[in-house]
This record gives structure tokens, sequence and C-alpha cells, in this order.
């Protein structure tokens, strides 16, 4: 299904301005499962660079669709990736716990969902070979696992990611700056989980940075949860911009 959007307002943030956008649905094959992320693209302009995102814990929804048409409309291609498998499509708590889980419990099978999605935004229209990888929740958490897995991209941003480290571990392969958008009450990554990946980073000789919002909680950037904040949520994308303007 491929969709068309006149976009012509600001988006949080965005300058406003008059441009096409076009969305659609993107099935691939990362080893023998098939997946399916979101693709979109502005048509009117040559592309600025490459934006992957990674979903939160609930699988590919209309939030990261929303997201992914928002950096469009800043003349970025962006293509938001599945982690899960295009057959998986979770809706409740326990789903999610279940799927993030298998994951994080196997962290090769992590790899290679990411590296695989990684290497098919090369057959995306409108790709460039610069590229970000960003990602909301558990996909802040997957966007720090692809920087330790040394993924050949040029920046990394966790929004209020899940920010541990597992054992036997590190930034050494991390080849890009990394930025974390985190609140100071955060309650499932506190403060001391962020001080300690940021001075993992700088021992590592990573360059990184953080941008902290006080009293924002976990899912600040979320429209419509119980965390959102919106103070929170423009300052963020408007640190993104800024990130992406100057590695893409």
């Amino acid at each position: 299904m491929i969709r068309t959007i006149l976009a012509t307002t600001a988006l949080l943030g965005a300058t406003a301005a008059s441009a096409e956008i076009s969305a659609e649905y993107h099935t691939y094959t990362v080893g023998d499962r098939e997946y399916e992320g979101y693709v979109a693209t502005n048509t009117a302009i040559e592309p600025k660079g490459t934006v992957l995102i990674v979903h939160d814990w609930d699988g590919m929804t209309e939030y990261e669709e929303r997201r992914a048409e928002m950096l469009a409309a800043l003349g970025y291609t962006a293509f938001a990736i599945d982690v899960y498998g295009a057959d998986e499509n979770p809706t409740t708590t326990d789903e999610n716990r279940a799927l993030s889980g298998a994951l994080y419990g196997d962290r090769e099978e992590f790899r290679a969902r990411l590296m695989g999605s990684i290497e098919e935004a090369a057959n995306i229209t409108g790709a460039t070979d610069d590229m970000v990888m960003m990602g909301y929740c558990f996909g802040g958490a997957a966007v720090l696992e692809a920087a330790r897995a040394g993924a050949d991209l040029d920046g990394f941003v966790s929004f209020h990611g899940g920010l541990g480290t597992p054992e036997g571990q590190d930034y050494s392969a991390t080849a890009a700056p990394v930025l974390f958008f985190h609140g100071t009450a955060d309650p499932v990554s506190g403060m001391e989980d962020l001080a300690s990946v940021l001075n993992q980073l700088q021992e590592a000789g990573v360059e990184h940075g953080a941008h902290v919002f006080g009293g924002a909680r976990h899912s600040f950037t979320v429209y419509g949860s119980n965390d959102y904040d919106l103070d929170a949520d423009q300052g963020s994308w408007d640190g993104l911009q800024d990130f992406l303007a100057e590695r893409l």
C-alpha cells in the first residue's frame, strides 16, 4: 500500500513547508524470515540522508509511521525497520514483553536482525550512503545494541531507551557518535544508568552527548501516554534535527 501525504504545517518543531510525502510498507527478508518495515520519502527534493527508526516493544505501529513521515517532511528518507517479523502483531503487554524479551535473551539474533535491516536500507528508493539510526524505548535499546555491534552508520540516537550494557559487551567497536534524550524521572533506566553508559562511551573514546529533561518520565515522546511531556518531546525533536544536520 502506498499513500501520499501533503505536509503543509510544522510537525513538532519541523519547519513548515509544502512537501509531498510518499509512504509505503516495505517487505524484506533477513535470514529465512520475512519482515515488514515502513518507508517515507519526500519526492519533491533530493534526500538529505537516511534515518532508520527502530520500533518500541509493541512492534511497528502508527507511532513509527508518523515519525517516519515527520522525518520525510524534513527532507530525509526514513525507514522504520521491523525486528519482530511480519507475522508478529503484539497487542498485549505480555506479548510485548515476550517478543522484546526473546531478543534481549538472544543478542546474536537481535544483532542479526538489526544488521540485516541496515543492509536492506540499500534497497530503499531514495536511500543514501549516510545513515543515522534512532529508536524509542525498546528501540532506543536496540540502537545501542547496533552501536556496540559496530554497525557502520553515521550516528546513533536513543530516546528514553533501555541503557544497560549486557555482560561481555562494550562500546569498543562503536564507530559513530551516540546521542541520548532522557528524562530524570525515568523509572525504567534511571540517571545512574545514564551516567554509567556515558562513562563507558568516554572510556571507549566514542563521541557522545545527552539531553536530559527534568521531571520527564519513561515514554515522554509517546502521544497519549500517561508519560507524555510536550516540552520534552519538542525539545528532543529539535535536538534530533540538530544532530541529523551535523551528521547527514
